[in-house]
């Protein structure tokens, strides 16, 4: 069907706007798995498996399977995703920027090596580094644009001209997106949850594009103030990433038995709060 439409139907599906972001991080993991050669592999699944009806998409951050050379883990992770939850999309976070044929590499190696439906990448370098990622037609291309981090302004919040005037870097990036780099309709924008009024502004430019929005839970991103911002009319049109606060919501309790159900528990509500504001 490809990630546009994979998305569409998973935000119906199952009713849920919310992304579980998959950041293992072993020293947080369950005493059981620690020291397990495939630890990352079963808390990840344990966890797919406890919130797979609750979510739209899954986001890997390939940072946390590569620095503890677990990417065969990340592999049989996609691959389990694909054929015990069809239809729900994972999106490989691993904010690739670069161009040629080297862009062209880090496209087979999202997508074919390890299979994922779509990708994050850095519009730093411009749209020859989008383009090989645009050639996998049924693949999603999620573009930095306004980040979650407070240093992001240092750069997306600088001036620019174009058309119509000036405008912030941000605003160009989103404009850029959903004008011109958009035309296989696969494309989508991260845009930070804890700057709503720039969410807003770029749901006003973008129109229904979809947009990636981490910065929830741990970060400290309003939930209300997000959807509010960020939803389309027909209420959908975001992917709302929480990460730590699903993966270690059982910390402090009895882990060994409970972090999978403290996981779907935290998921659950996490869902259920951004519904309320869905409109």
């Amino acid at each position: 069907m490809g990630f546009t439409n994979d998305l569409a139907a998973a935000w119906a599906r199952n009713d849920s706007l919310l992304c579980v972001g998959l950041d293992p991080d072993p020293a947080r993991f369950p005493a059981a798995l620690r020291g397990r050669g495939d630890a990352i592999l079963e808390f990840c699944r344990a966890i797919v498996d406890a919130t797979a009806d609750l979510a739209c998409a899954f986001k890997p951050q390939i940072a946390y399977f590569a620095a503890h050379r677990a990417e065969d883990q990340l592999e049989a992770l996609i691959r389990h995703i694909h054929e015990k939850h069809p239809g729900i999309p994972v999106i490989l976070d691993a904010k690739r920027g670069d161009i040629g044929a080297t862009a062209e590499q880090y496209a087979r190696e999202a997508f074919e090596r390890y299979g994922a439906d779509a990708l994050t990448v850095n519009p730093y370098m411009g749209y020859d580094s989008i383009e090989p990622y645009l050639a996998w037609r049924d693949r999603g291309v999620i573009i930095l644009c306004r980040t979650s981090n407070a240093g992001g302004a240092d750069l997306q919040f600088l001036d620019v001209d174009g058309a119509g005037g000036r405008k912030r870097l941000y605003q160009h990036v989103a404009e850029l997106v959903a004008t011109k780099w958009n035309a296989g309709g696969q494309c989508a924008l991260v845009v930070g949850a804890t700057f709503p009024a720039e969410l807003a502004e770029v749901r006003r430019i973008v129109g229904d594009l979809p947009l990636l929005v981490p910065g929830i839970g741990a970060q400290g991103g309003d939930i209300e103030a997000t959807v509010k911002a960020g939803r389309t009319a027909a209420g959908t049109g975001l992917m709302i990433n929480s990460s730590r606060a699903i993966l270690y919501a059982g910390t402090g309790k009895n882990a060994d038995e409970v972090y999978a159900a403290a996981a779907r528990q935290a998921a659950l509500e996490t869902r259920d709060a951004i519904n309320r504001w869905r409109g």
